[in-house]
């Protein structure tokens, strides 16, 4: 069966997600995570009362989230465990490891996402006031301007992103301390962190150009911006927990590239197409933004779009306008079956690993989670 026909027929359930089991890992990396901010919350309170307060916001911030990225960690473990537990015996529990790792991917994500609300301008995030926000708000009730107001508040989500970047290395490097793999570890974790920003950074500036990006640069950029950090280093670092070959993990890690990209080329659709009630998220802010998408790069060479992105940059046009060019080229689909084809490639590359059944099922299931986003 395809996932064209998965997509269609079947309401998406993640494999093993609901057992005791994965929910007793789930409780654990919330455990770890509240721990984590508690004690950097008492430790503030010793020097700096403000920095109190910003911990215990950044605890808010990192309330409620998916853990998709500790639960990739843990996967990439359960694909090698059995081959590896040999050359593991003796080492620290591997399941204490997986969490501890899996927090330090959920740690770099909200920092990530802290910055990203300052590099967007953004004071809301599903439908939630930010961490900017909140300081901006305070700054107003003070009777700052709304200028310097949004300043102190984009500048307070510097900080706490940068504190809890900080936060997530001394903790990779903490579960990856004494591994047989080690030194691999934390350079998988640190090249997460590195491209990251070189995606970012992909992003900002095609923003600046006078056309989108091409496909293939867009292709590049969401690899490096969304699927190195969210999909494919999780895997490496689990397989590499569970003591598997450089080969295998790197293996292992591709598949979770090609499922990141498609996230994020979905992503793009809702972005643009989406149902903001369903997603949270505004379907006005990548177009107004002239942000480079998968949509906008499936057009970059008709007159049509290029003429109608001129002139709302000139803010002589609007963003339906734009919309309106987007769905006579139907780059929705295109976007879709660009998607789809990534999913469909991974979970070959998985069947041809050989994984454990439980563990090629789950893979099944991310697509189907990717490809009914928002569905």
């Amino acid at each position: 069966m395809s996932l064209s026909t998965w997509t269609t027929t079947t309401t998406p359930q993640p494999a093993g997600f609901s057992t005791e089991q994965e929910a007793a890992f789930d409780a654990s990396v919330r455990g770890e995570l509240s721990q984590i901010v508690q004690n950097y919350t008492t430790d503030a309170a010793q020097y700096s009362p403000a920095t109190e307060v910003l911990w215990s916001r950044i605890g808010g911030s990192l309330h409620g989230g998916k853990l998709t990225r500790p639960r990739l960690v843990k996967l990439g473990h359960d694909a090698f465990a059995r081959e590896g537990s040999a050359a593991l015996r003796g080492s620290r529990p591997s399941n204490d490891r997986i969490v501890s790792m899996g927090c330090a991917f959920e740690l770099l994500h909200t920092s990530l996402l802290l910055h990203d609300d300052v590099i967007d301008r953004d004071f809301t995030r599903r439908g939630r006031p930010t961490l900017s926000a909140l300081y901006r708000d305070d700054a107003l009730h003070t009777g700052e301007s709304l200028l310097d107001a949004e300043h102190a508040g984009h500048s307070a989500a510097i900080i706490a992103g940068d504190l809890l970047l900080s936060a997530s290395i001394s903790l990779a490097l903490r579960a990856g301390g004494s591994h047989p793999h080690a030194a691999a570890l934390e350079s998988s974790f640190q090249r997460a962190i590195h491209h990251a920003g070189a995606g970012e950074l992909e992003d900002l500036l095609y923003s600046l150009g006078r056309t989108p990006a091409k496909v293939r640069d867009v292709l590049l950029m969401e690899e490096l911006k969304t699927a190195s950090y969210s999909f494919k280093f999780p895997l490496h670092t689990g397989a590499l927990l569970a003591g598997a070959s450089m080969e295998a993990a790197e293996a292992l890690a591709s598949i979770g590239g090609q499922l990141g990209v498609a996230y994020q080329l979905i992503d793009d659709v809702l972005g643009t197409f989406g149902d903001p009630a369903r997603t949270g998220k505004s379907i006005d802010s990548d177009l107004r933004e002239g942000k480079s998408t998968i949509l906008t790069a499936l057009v970059a060479q008709q007159p049509e779009f290029g003429a109608s992105l001129s002139m709302l940059r000139a803010h002589t046009d609007s963003v339906e306008s734009l919309r309106s060019v987007l769905e006579a080229a139907d780059v929705e689909a295109q976007a879709r079956a660009l998607a789809q084809d990534l999913c469909e490639k991974a979970i070959v590359s998985a069947q041809q690993m050989r994984l454990p059944e439980h563990v090629s099922e789950q893979f099944q299931d991310f697509a189907l989670l990717i490809l009914n986003r928002g569905a």
